[in-house]
């Protein structure tokens, strides 16, 4: 079996996008799969010049727009999938595919299911989240705009006209089959970890805590990228109330993203620069180091759109690691995290619930190890790469052949 994988982007860049990419190709490659990599053009700047291939995996490549269309809304997106539609053309004529599998974005869809229409070659498309909630998300586009309409169109045509649709929760399933897709043709293909990857961590690095100012202190902690939705700035607004009780405690936030000098503002107008400590990007390869120094993950996620629909992947990896969390119940959490077994739920965008619910946590450390027990046991046994990439080969049968699979 060849799969053809159409991409936003992919490794080195570092993402979860990357992270849940990497992860099912490594996986379709147990199962006795070949997988063949195309990258969307936006990622051929940042990936080209390594030819293609970096750690051993290789990838098709599309050349990025012309100046001409790059500033030109609408136009530049039209031409991006038409030298997209192409480029696959010529790729899928070369390595005949039996499956081309289109990601997320719709940019990619579309052009994989013109390309494969063309061809004769079954398409999945897989819906990580909706672009158009991306775009709300991000301050470049709102809900209920002309452009958030007309892509929301877009993505209903390509999910109408794909052979299969896998999807990677089940609040994304609703929705699309709320637009009128058979719930027969949506499999959801959960995010997971790979369990054996992860362990319980060390003992806390005295001399990174020392260097952080963090030493004999109760570390509340966060990590991942700054976006104004994952509600950090509702955690700082908590830490004044939690310190009434917590004298000592201190918030360790590691990462970056547009929302960080907004956080450091806000830590100065709350007076809680000693109190908010901000690492910065950190490798990846160290970023153990940091887990091991915090007590409590916090994940404060605001409620909209994409948080209620989306779910992430940083909290299936804290609890892989034997980590305690607090976390908002938005939709995206509510699938992950079961409220006093495997974390500790909040009313989203209650910033004194935050502060509540961080307190009982804390003084109830009596429940730990049980959640730390039930977290590990749930990533292993239920969010396993293993048994959700699995689940492909019913999608991809029912397209194919079921001998090929089985060979």
């Amino acid at each position: 079996m060849r799969i053809l994988h159409v991409l936003d982007h992919s490794i080195p860049l570092q993402s979860g996008y990357s992270f849940r990419t990497l992860a099912i190709l490594e996986q379709q490659r147990v199962l006795g799969w070949e997988t063949l990599h195309f990258n969307f053009s936006k990622a051929y700047t940042a990936l080209c010049s390594g030819g293609g291939n970096f750690d051993g995996w290789s990838f098709f490549r599309t050349p990025a727009a012309t100046k001409t269309f790059s500033q030109l809304p609408i136009v530049r997106e039209w031409a991006l999938m038409r030298q997209t539609e192409l480029r696959l053309l010529e790729v899928t004529k070369k390595a005949k595919p039996d499956i081309i599998h289109a990601h997320s974005p719709v940019l990619n869809a579309v052009p994989a299911i013109r390309a494969g229409k063309k061809l004769n070659v079954p398409v999945v498309y897989e819906v990580r989240a909706f672009w158009e909630d991306a775009a709300a998300s991000h301050g470049t586009g709102h809900e209920g705009g002309l452009g958030y309409r007309a892509t929301r169109m877009l993505e209903t045509w390509a999910l109408k006209r794909a052979d299969a649709v896998t999807t990677i929760c089940e609040g994304l399933r609703n929705d699309i089959i709320d637009r009128g897709i058979s719930s027969d043709h949506v499999t959801v293909i959960s995010n997971a970890v790979n369990a054996d990857e992860f362990t319980s961590g060390g003992e806390p690095d005295a001399m990174l805590a020392q260097e952080l100012g963090i030493t004999s202190s109760t570390i509340l902690g966060f990590v991942g990228s700054f976006y104004g939705y994952e509600g950090l700035h509702l955690l700082c607004r908590a830490l004044p109330q939690i310190l009434k009780s917590r004298p000592n405690a201190k918030l360790l936030l590691v990462g970056g993203g547009p929302e960080e000098d907004r956080l450091k503002s806000l830590a100065d107008e709350l007076g809680l620069t000693e109190q908010i400590v901000f690492t910065g990007r950190v490798p990846h390869d160290q970023v153990q180091k940091y887990y091991d120094l915090i007590e409590v993950l916090v994940y404060p996620r605001s409620r909209i759109r994409l948080t209620d629909l989306v779910t992430p992947l940083k909290p299936l990896e804290a609890v892989a690691i034997n980590k305690i969390l607090v976390a908002s119940d938005v939709g995206g959490h509510l699938e992950l995290i079961r409220d006093g077994e495997t974390g500790n739920l909040f009313k989203a965008d209650n910033v004194e619930d935050l502060a509540d619910t961080v307190l009982r946590v804390l003084d109830t450390q009596e429940n730990w190890k049980r959640q730390r027990a039930a977290g590990r046991h749930f990533v292993e046994n239920e969010r396993s790469w293993k048994n959700s990439v699995s689940n492909y080969i019913d999608v991809y049968s029912r397209l194919t052949t079921l001998g090929q699979l089985s060979q």
